[in-house]
């Protein structure tokens, strides 16, 4: 695979990531209370998690619209990724937290999801030798 399609690749997986971000982002503040008894996690961290994702779908909706996409943006973007795992995944050890079945293999199937976004956009990074470095 040639990198000026390693980066056209990176670039959709970027778009994709920004548009799951965003179409999260409004289930979760938009629907916090009902997902909130459904999932049995707190609403508020439900909304506050989906208003942090629309700055995160502008950067990565930004990016993937980059000709050549910035390293340093999508090194950004990818260690945030990985952030949102880790926090994820913690939420789900925390004594005051008591999600349903429903609220932990939601919490744990998104947790992958993102992951696997995150290792995509590595991948596409390091195969992608024409990228930006500003």
């Amino acid at each position: 695979m040639s990198a000026s399609s390693n980066v056209k690749l990176l670039k959709t997986v970027l778009m994709v990531d920004a548009l799951t971000c965003l179409g999260f982002g409004i289930l979760l503040t938009a629907a916090a209370g009902l997902l909130a008894n459904w999932l049995g996690l707190p609403s508020s961290l439900l909304f506050y998690a989906g208003v942090i994702l629309f700055p995160c779908a502008a950067l990565m909706a930004i990016t993937g619209r980059q000709p050549t996409p910035s390293a340093g943006l999508v090194w950004l973007i990818i260690v945030g990724n990985l952030g949102w795992v880790v926090a994820s995944i913690g939420i789900l050890m925390l004594p005051s937290i008591a999600p349903t079945l429903l609220g932990y293999a939601f919490v744990i199937v998104q947790a992958v999801a993102v992951c696997g976004l995150a290792a995509f956009e590595y991948r596409m990074l390091g195969q992608s030798q024409s990228l930006a470095t500003a």
